[in-house]
């Protein structure tokens, strides 16, 4: 996040020489690789249904358990969670983010989001009996270190990489990270399956595959703290660099904000990404849970189910990249709202015990999944004005992660009113429906033309 008063020397270093950038370039990837095991392990697959069932050990006669004496659905304390993870992350990044560029100083700052998110990770290996408050304690802390460390990352990439190899370079991190959630998962399958021959219960497998994720996520962020370097910042005008860092970030986004409504068409297309990415964020982090809790299964194809969304997830990126090249970003993502829909509403009639169907259905996930974020952010980047792209992809990152606790909100509630998760999942149709419509309603050539830039081809 880019602060008054620092030069855009700062952005880009144009001293690095050619090998060191590369160096850097290469440690960068590696925190992608260290951190995305967290997300697909924990968060996708194991830490939901396992929280679930440790709340409900916990659960009166009723099936709720009461936090501070509010009743809650046992089912719902992992969304929750989730929710109030996001919340904590929004309030705590304009903070860091502001430290971060006022002072220069992202790798300590990266170092301590990520021990700190790993180490609450780790932790979730005594998680067991009915310490559901200690899960979703953890969950919280993991989930919101791992958001804040993500903007710190992201902030080194225009340092790392100019922008005619900028998109290589993050396509290579997001590479990384996929590479390295299917190959942890792999191992997890191979353990979680064979707990009885390694003498483990199914709780101690499903534990050490958490607190595994955290070990991991740890032992790989060596290489980026130590390939990364931190730039000394140049500042206009004097002041210390700490100076006001506390407030400087809640500005920052205030002014980004400000300077918006001067593009409105810009901020339309923001609106829209931001309710149909919280969809697909709340899908991919209840999934297990509903694959487990309403479709009765088993850990094991849960895990072959994600692993296969994983290795599609790739392919269909790059399917959807030739796609927006033939007809435009703008249809390629409509186009992928729709199947989202379509993925919803096969979700909902998907008949219990079914691994068949479940599996296709994933397979219909991954396809859509990588692409549908990637187009967004590319098409971002068009309606972008020159000489701002730090300042709007910084507004662009606290949104995303702003709102995207009220997907998990809404599948919480959804599940606490009705008790039913094919009701929770169905509800979640709403983003995708209002997402398409405001996207539909963006002129987007008009729009890149009021931002000052070129228009290409096919958009």
């Amino acid at each position: 996040m880019r602060t008054p008063g620092v030069t855009a020397e700062t952005a880009v270093d144009r001293t690095d020489g050619t090998a060191d950038r590369r160096r850097e370039q290469r440690g960068w990837y590696f925190y992608d690789f260290a951190c995305s095991v967290y997300s697909t392990s924990v968060l996708t697959v194991f830490l939901g249904p396992y929280l679930t069932s440790v709340a409900k050990a916990a659960a009166d006669a009723d099936g709720f358990v009461r936090p501070l004496g509010i009743p809650v659905r046992a089912g719902s304390v992992f969304a929750y969670a989730v929710s109030v993870s996001v919340v904590v992350a929004v309030l705590v990044m304009p903070l860091v983010g502001a430290v971060a560029d006022r002072t220069g100083r992202k790798k300590p700052l990266l170092a301590a989001a990520a021990y700190l998110g790993a180490t609450a990770t780790a932790c979730m290996f005594f998680l067991d009996g009915d310490r559901y408050l200690l899960g979703a304690l953890l969950l919280i802390v993991a989930n919101a270190s791992i958001s804040v460390s993500m903007v710190l990352y992201n902030a080194y990439l225009p340092q790392i990489a100019g922008p005619e190899e900028r998109d290589a370079v993050s396509s290579r991190g997001w590479a990384f990270g996929y590479t390295s959630g299917a190959l942890v998962l792999v191992l997890n399958l191979v353990l979680y399956t064979g707990h009885e021959s390694f003498g483990l219960s199914e709780s101690t497998a499903v534990r050490i595959c958490l607190a595994s994720a955290g070990v991991w996520w740890g032992a790989f962020t060596i290489v980026p703290l130590r390939r990364l370097r931190d730039r000394k910042i140049a500042r206009e005008g004097g002041g210390s660099a700490g100076e006001g860092a506390l407030g400087a970030g809640w500005r920052q986004l205030m002014a980004t904000l400000r300077d918006m409504r001067r593009h409105p068409l810009t901020l339309s297309f923001l609106l829209a990404y931001l309710l149909y990415n919280d969809g697909i964020q709340t899908v991919i982090s209840q999934a297990s849970i509903y694959g487990s809790e309403e479709l009765g299964l088993d850990q094991t194809t849960l895990i072959t189910a994600v692993l296969l969304v994983q290795i599609l997830a790739v392919g269909g990126a790059l399917g959807m990249g030739r796609m927006a090249r033939v007809y435009g970003a703008k249809r390629t993502i409509l186009a992928s709202l729709a199947v989202w829909t379509l993925i919803l509403t096969a979700g909902y009639f998907l008949p219990a015990g079914a691994p068949v169907a479940f599996y296709l259905l994933a397979a219909a996930i991954g396809l859509v999944l990588g692409g549908s974020q990637a187009l967004s952010r590319s098409l971002f980047s068009h309606l972008v004005p020159h000489g701002k792209e730090a300042e709007y992809f910084s507004a662009y990152e606290m949104s995303d992660r702003g709102l995207s606790w009220l997907g998990p909100l809404v599948f919480g509630l959804a599940y606490q009113l009705t008790g039913s998760y094919r009701d929770a999942i169905i509800s979640l149709v709403v983003f995708f429906v209002l997402g398409f419509g405001l996207l539909a309603r963006v002129p987007v050539g008009r729009a890149i033309m009021a931002a000052g830039n070129p228009v290409p081809e096919r958009i």
